[in-house]
């Protein structure tokens, strides 16, 4: 059986056609057009092209957002302009093949349960280190999404109390504090502060902005400076992580996006700061940690597999 995966990002379209054991057979990639009729218009093509050369069942796509229970409509996008989007008819209308639209972290941490890092337990969460924090929770092997189909979005959980705005429109949120965005501003204090920011100070004065690959590279150089500012976003993390383990209970966590190819290095705080905000820590199971394995592919994988061939048998 062969699928169609769409990933809806901010700035580009991936599309591959996947067979069952989660491998991509064909790629494709295309800009994200910023009128939703037009990036409507460009997903279609985009499964148009796919299925010349493929015998394809079903089309799963995924999104950043608010997907509701049915796997139809986006109610929210952050960085799109879909508000209550049924985006789901708007493609089976012009793919004559089933659509089912799926949260993109949701779908990136079942691909990596599926086929990934988590292919050996029950019970797994995920988080992604990017520009936000996404979630992903899977227990006792099947995708949690809660009753209004938008749990897991960990990023969103309060982590301090009045603290920096998020653009939720809540104030203290996780993804403000563990998140690549969160690193720059750590890295861009650190900096501002001199002393051990020296090396910081000095690559943000040479390239006028400390950008997170250049941030990654001073963290495996050992400055000093910036593995005081991947510290301290681990270190949230890992708190975040200890209180998860109190509510869920997963055998593993799977820490994706950009600042997890930091590997050991950031796992190693996360691991430390997690340890010490587990209730009952050393008379408890504790969960393993491990960096995902699919990168950027795990979004369009999770969403092909994801996909329903057969509505009916659905239901």
């Amino acid at each position: 059986m062969l699928k169609v995966g769409i990933d809806i990002g901010g700035t580009k379209i991936a599309g591959g056609v996947v067979d069952a054991s989660g491998r991509i057979l064909e790629q494709l990639r295309v800009d994200t057009p910023v009128d939703t009729r037009a990036l409507a218009d460009a997903v279609i093509a985009m499964v148009r092209s796919l299925r010349e050369s493929h015998d394809v069942e079903a089309v799963g796509v995924a999104a950043a957002g608010f997907v509701d229970r049915d796997r139809a409509s986006v109610i929210h996008a952050p960085n799109i302009a879909w508000r209550n989007e049924p985006l789901k008819a708007v493609l089976e209308a012009r793919i004559d093949l089933p659509v089912t639209i799926e949260n993109d972290a949701n779908a990136a941490g079942w691909a990596e349960f599926r086929f990934g890092a988590g292919r050996n337990v029950d019970n797994m969460v995920m988080l992604t280190m990017g520009t936000g924090v996404g979630g992903a929770v899977v227990l006792d092997g099947a995708l949690f999404r809660g009753g209004h189909g938008i749990a897991a979005e960990l990023g969103h959980t309060r982590f301090s109390r009045d603290g920096l705005l998020c653009g939720c429109g809540q104030q203290g949120c996780l993804e403000q504090y563990a998140s690549g965005r969160a690193l720059q501003r750590e890295a861009n204090a650190i900096a501002d502060a001199g002393g051990m920011g020296a090396g910081l100070a000095a690559v943000r004065a040479g390239q006028g902005t400390l950008e997170g690959a250049a941030i990654s590279r001073l963290v495996m150089a050992g400055d000093p400076g910036a593995v005081e500012a991947l510290r301290r976003v681990a270190t949230a993390l890992g708190e975040a992580c200890g209180g998860f383990q109190a509510v869920l209970d997963p055998e593993l966590f799977v820490i994706g996006g950009g600042v997890a190819q930091l590997g050991d290095q950031l796992l190693g705080p996360v691991r430390i700061a997690y340890e010490t905000s587990l209730p009952g820590y050393g008379d408890r199971p504790v969960a393993a940690f491990a960096i995902a394995q699919l990168g950027n592919d795990a979004g369009l994988i999770g969403a092909a597999d994801l996909a329903i061939a057969d509505p009916i048998a659905s239901v």
